[in-house]
């Protein structure tokens, strides 16, 4: 699989999601503030993906300054983290990457740490969630596995494959698990407009990995679910709030109360950290409200008429009685939610 994004010498790379599936390129990042500007722009996106790219934008701010003691660099790292927190508001990862890093940091300089050793740390640490990211999802696909069919066609909304994460994926990963189990697998995609994310990148991703992959439009889901077409439903995660409600791609709430009357499993499939503690339920979950453009426009094209009001919210929230089952790398939860969640975060 091409490598969502890269540390490398010269600054951070991400394969440009606007662009697929037409054209396979790069975008290199070589300062805090083009890492920000990618995330924003949507050339790197997915839960996962965001939060140790969020890790690697604070870390190249740090490792590229040019502070020449600490409390100088005390007020870049707080410009750094303000900049990169302010891309994105809904995927709790983004947080969470910052939060590593800066973490890190504040027990480095509270230290009195060198500056180039606290550079050296803060890479290492981007470094090592990249890889924990990619250990964690194979976890967690191998936990999903079990619950898919023997044989069947599952439903995904959006792509939380490994273009949503370092590699591998949530979604798709527990698909690619149970394929790997030498579970009969075939995916229907929905189209999950109006980026796009099923249509440009889970059809392409999956295809890339010879797995069968039927593309549908959103509105299509409910008339194969009730020709009995669809074994299960997985999804993706942006934030869990504490009791188990899950943002996750606008539209996946229609999907799961669709799944919920045709009696269809419906699974979400996150890593741990995708589960905010401090947030108790899915009405605190912040909604990003994206450009009316992504709406109006079709590959630069204006497919509405001139002036008609656009609403483009780029979240919705699934309640947790629609959830049969989140699947994490630390096992499986299930209702009631809070009880499971709670326990869970023990463990880690």
């Amino acid at each position: 699989m091409i490598p969502t994004l890269e540390w490398t010498p010269a600054g951070v790379s991400f394969l440009d999601q606007t662009r697929l599936p037409h054209v396979e390129t790069y975008v290199l990042a070589t300062d805090y503030n083009q890492v920000a500007e990618v995330i924003r722009t949507m050339i790197v996106r997915g839960a996962m993906a965001i939060g140790v790219s969020a890790a690697m934008g604070v870390a190249i701010g740090i490792e590229r300054s040019a502070a020449q003691d600490l409390p100088a660099l005390n007020s870049e790292v707080d410009l750094i983290c303000k900049t990169l927190a302010e891309t994105r508001p809904t995927a709790v990862n983004l947080f969470w990457g910052i939060a590593q890093v800066r973490d890190l940091y504040t027990q480095l300089a509270a230290a009195n740490t060198p500056i180039p050793e606290i550079k050296s740390a803060v890479v290492a640490l981007a470094l090592r969630l990249y890889d924990e990211d990619i250990a964690n999802l194979h976890k967690l696909g191998d936990f999903g596995a079990a619950l898919l069919p023997q044989q069947g066609t599952v439903l995904t909304h959006c792509n939380a494959g490994a273009l949503a994460a370092c590699g591998y994926g949530s979604a798709l990963g527990v698909i690619r698990s149970a394929i790997a189990r030498g579970k009969q697998i075939d995916v229907f995609a929905d189209e999950t407009r109006p980026f796009n994310q099923g249509t440009r990148l889970t059809a392409w991703e999956l295809m890339k990995d010879n797995i069968p992959t039927t593309l549908i439009c959103d509105n299509m889901a409910g008339y194969f679910m009730s020709k009995g077409r669809i074994a299960a439903v997985i999804v993706g995660a942006d934030r869990i709030a504490a009791n188990g409600d899950t943002a996750n791609k606008i539209g996946t709430y229609s999907v799961a109360i669709l799944a919920k009357e045709h009696n269809i499993p419906f699974y979400v499939a996150a890593p741990f950290n995708t589960i905010d503690l401090a947030t108790a339920t899915g009405e605190s979950i912040p909604i990003e409200q994206r450009a009316a453009r992504e709406v109006t426009h079709v590959n630069g094209i204006q497919v509405t008429p001139d002036g008609v009001n656009i609403e483009n919210p780029a979240f919705d929230v699934t309640p947790a009685k629609y959830i049969a089952a989140i699947i994490t790398e630390r096992g499986l939860l299930r209702a009631p939610f809070i009880q499971s969640i709670q326990s869970m975060s023990q463990i880690g």
